[in-house]
């Protein structure tokens, strides 16, 4: 069985939606593949659910320019969809363990803020505590744009908006592979009623299978496509009275911006992401389960900024996959977003490492995307 269509986006997570509301907004037909039950079931709704501010990405880069770009684009959103989002504000931190580096590490977020047009206040420890009293630190840079967001109902926004304007969305449909035309793709889709579907734009949003799916693509160059790695992040929930009334985050490592404290919509306290490079990178083989051992190595990395913490408030809550360009040790990665002119191939669009801040980017990203959509 074979089919036509305008427009297909391949996985329906929070940037796929965006890209396919995008799309269907310029009056495209679009079909939506996504290989799971439902949407936004793996990346997007395994998240801290940030609005970032846009503070600690390379100046000059996509995900610096997007992130600001995009949060405006986010809030504007969701005040007309009527998603909740609450900009609570946020506090980073140096410990007093951290010493003078940690105080550098301040100083070098707040530039490169300032060079993306984000204003943030420095501020003393004193300054710090009578905003949160429960905080221990040396100083603090005070981010008064940062929120959180209810990411299913974005998500659940996102694909009304969509199917308002004629975009259909396929779940169980796995893209298995496909061949490039001269006037677009063939996708060979699986499921229950596996079909051919000939493209004139395809884009892949798949998240973590991204890579994997460019590679099985005939007629794409495989030397095109970056790699994948993946790391794992976990948190736990926070039992008892909520410390803090902002989000509280240590100064940033490597892989991810630390053992933070955020909170959810309804007042819930929770700490995370940690991470944990994973040797496998294969997502049929991801085990998202949370030691409850790991609890003792949390305590220890909050401590410093939350003296007052004890293992017995923390229980194991749910874990989340980044998905990286870069391998463990190599400096972070960019997002990459791939046209025509870098795939190589003609109505094909690939998206690489849409890791954080990708929920606040996402608007931004997809209306980047629609932009390359349209010389196709």
């Amino acid at each position: 069985m074979s089919e036509a269509v305008d427009c297909v986006v391949i996985g329906a997570g929070v940037v796929g939606l965006a890209v396919a509301r995008a799309l269907a907004r310029a009056g495209r037909e679009v079909m939506i593949l996504e290989q799971a039950p439902s949407f936004g079931t793996a990346t997007s709704s395994r998240n801290s659910e940030v609005i970032h501010a846009g503070l600690y990405y390379t100046p000059g880069s996509l995900k610096a320019r997007l992130c600001v770009e995009g949060r405006a684009k986010l809030l504007a959103f969701c005040a007309e969809a009527g998603v909740t989002a609450l900009i609570c504000g946020k506090l980073i931190v140096a410990s007093e363990e951290g010493g003078e580096a940690e105080l550098e590490r301040l100083r070098a977020i707040r530039a490169r803020a300032e060079s993306a047009g984000v204003t943030l206040d420095w501020l003393t420890a004193a300054e710090a505590r009578a905003m949160e009293p429960a905080l221990r630190c040396t100083a603090a840079l005070h981010s008064p744009g940062t929120g959180i967001i209810d990411s299913h109902a974005l998500m659940l926004a996102l694909l009304g908006e969509a199917e308002a304007r004629g975009a259909l969305l396929v779940t169980q449909a796995p893209v298995t592979g496909g061949r490039v035309l001269d006037g677009g793709l063939a996708l060979e889709v699986g499921g229950a009623e596996p079909m051919t579907l000939e493209a004139r734009t395809v884009i892949n949003c798949a998240g973590h299978g991204a890579s994997a799916l460019s590679r099985v693509l005939i007629g794409l160059d495989p030397a095109r496509v970056p790699p994948h790695h993946v790391c794992k992040g976990s948190y736990f929930s926070l039992s008892g009275r909520p410390p803090f009334q902002r989000l509280i985050y240590p100064t940033p490592g490597e892989a991810s911006l630390g053992l933070h404290y955020t909170r959810d919509l309804g007042g819930r306290g929770r700490f995370g992401p940690d991470a944990v490079w994973l040797d496998d990178p294969d997502p049929a083989r991801f085990d998202y389960r949370v030691a409850a051992d790991g609890a003792l190595a949390f305590v220890e990395a909050i401590r410093r900024y939350w003296p007052e913490l004890t293992a017995e408030r923390l229980t194991p809550d749910y874990s989340g996959m980044r998905p990286k360009i870069q391998a463990a040790g190599e400096p972070a990665h960019d997002f990459v977003i791939h046209g025509p002119s870098a795939t190589g191939v003609n109505g094909y669009i690939a998206l690489y490492g849409i890791e954080s801040p990708g929920l606040t980017s996402c608007l931004a990203i997809a209306d980047l995307v629609a932009e390359e959509a349209r010389c196709v």
